[in-house]
């Protein structure tokens, strides 16, 4: 461990708004940044048909970028543990904007997965320096809830993408990318305002130190790599996430598998976009109950030192009966065929009430998406508990590394094996059958949170006791 030789840094305001306003901001652009991972997948028929290649080719996008996005913020977190953070921030904001944008005017296939590529190296700054930043202002007793928020901003990013994508690029595949560049350099201007968090603010044994002036200046070095891996808790919370993202990566294809339904039912291509998109976010409203699954492992925690990987890993396993059923009934479609947008969504939103089929997969859809959303918040708060400050962005980074190869699997797999289900099961029969397998991946990542539970509670108690001998020293 090093400690670095620059003396006392007095952060800028840090009163109750400008730290109210800071939080917004990060929480914001955690958003945005899945806003922009979300955007591609409901477009990868025009854009396909655009650059004149397969869909799968375009599968082939989000997969790659989803691996380039977490092994960039590998080196973005380990050097934000290390130095100024706000800087890094900004000028990954400034290269996810500029991909975006490049994308937007992409002249062919290969010139578009250039610019994805270079928006994802910025967005791996965004998600793993963010973290490390937003687990600085909350305390360990309210982890739970407030990473609820950071982890809900993100679903509700990958939704908005979604619905951006479906709606804004369902006649011109081009528009919501311009749209979302303008959005990213308004976020990097307001990130300029942002309060400078102290590393550490936020743990009761420093807040004494801290209060009288002290500054935490323990950084991580490439000797403490080993330590990190060393901590069993950070092994279960690491690599659960091959499995957990392999199955969550295969759910970028929710909204094909229901354009796929609506063109089997007999409508044009555009209208079926649009359905697709939208039926994919309704279905994904349930992750919205995130806070629930955040402020029971708060109070799980409170009781039991492993409570958070246990709420984890109840609720992901619980989860999987629903996914089957979500996938496998079938579900009728009454929209009006090259209708506008708004006729298409309101008769989407109406056959809620009116369709039993459509009723009913979206409830199993929030029960789903409910149960499995535990796991976001407890597995950032429980980041945060069995890790110093100086640790987390980096441990964060290496658990989406992992993330990334699982979802990246998961993205890229699941549309070879639609494509191997096909003989078997035609179109859109595969996608279902196809997407519903893909869910089993669940059962080994909640036994990797109940391995996790058994773990943490002798993991937290050795930070509690790190942070206190460094306080005595500060």
């Amino acid at each position: 461990m090093t400690v670095t030789s620059a003396g006392p840094r007095r952060a800028r305001g840090g009163g109750p708004a400008h730290r109210l306003y800071s939080v917004v901001v990060f929480v914001l652009l955690a958003s945005l940044d899945n806003v922009a991972i979300g955007l591609v997948p409901p477009l990868y028929g025009p854009i396909a048909e655009a650059f004149a290649v397969s869909g799968r080719l375009l599968g082939l996008v989000t997969a790659v970028s989803f691996l380039v996005s977490a092994v960039a913020a590998v080196g973005w977190a380990y050097v934000g543990d290390r130095t100024n953070r706000k800087p890094l921030l900004m000028v990954g904001t400034l290269l996810w904007a500029a991909g975006t944008g490049g994308s937007a005017l992409a002249g062919g296939y290969l010139t578009f997965l250039a610019a994805q590529l270079v928006a994802a190296v910025g967005l791996g700054a965004v998600g793993s320096v963010g973290f490390s930043v937003v687990t600085d202002l909350i305390s360990p007793t309210r982890r739970g809830l407030v990473m609820s928020f950071w982890g809900l901003s993100q679903g509700v990013g990958t939704l908005a993408g979604t619905l951006v994508g479906g709606l804004l690029g369902a006649t011109d595949w081009r528009r919501p990318f311009l749209v979302l560049t303008g959005v990213g350099l308004a976020a990097t201007v307001a990130y300029l305002f942002t309060y400078d968090i102290r590393r550490g603010q936020s743990e009761p044994e420093l807040t004494h130190a801290l209060d009288a002036g002290a500054e935490y200046d323990y950084r991580i070095s490439r000797a403490d790599l080993p330590r990190i891996l060393g901590r069993r808790t950070n092994r279960w919370l690491i690599l659960q996430g091959l499995t957990a993202q392999a199955a969550f990566g295969s759910l970028v294809w929710l909204p094909v598998l229901f354009a796929e339904r609506a063109e089997a039912q007999g409508y044009s291509e555009s209208t079926a976009v649009v359905v697709g998109s939208v039926f994919a976010t309704l279905f994904q409203l349930g992750g919205v109950l995130s806070i629930v699954g955040g402020l029971i492992g708060d109070a799980v925690q409170r009781r039991n030192p492993g409570g958070r990987a246990l709420v984890a890993a109840v609720g992901i396993l619980a989860a999987l009966p629903f996914y089957l059923v979500l996938f496998l009934v079938p579900v009728s479609i009454d929209v009006p065929d090259d209708g506008s947008t708004g006729a298409v969504i309101g008769a989407i939103l109406s056959s809620v009430f009116t369709e039993p089929s459509v009723g009913l997969s979206l409830l199993t859809a929030v029960v789903a998406l409910a149960l499995t959303s535990a796991n976001s918040p407890n597995w950032f708060a429980l980041i945060a508990d069995v890790n110093p400050p100086e640790h987390r962005g980096t441990v964060y980074s290496l658990g989406n590394l992992v993330n990334g190869v699982g979802r990246a699997a998961g993205n890229g797999l699941v549309g070879v094996a639609f494509q191997g289900l096909r003989a078997a099961f035609p179109p859109p029969l595969n996608f279902a059958v196809g997407l519903a397998a893909f869910q089993l991946f669940f059962i080994p990542t909640g036994v990797m949170y109940w391995l996790a539970s058994r773990t943490s509670p002798a993991d937290i108690e050795n930070v509690h006791d790190l942070l206190h001998i460094r306080a005595d020293r500060l």
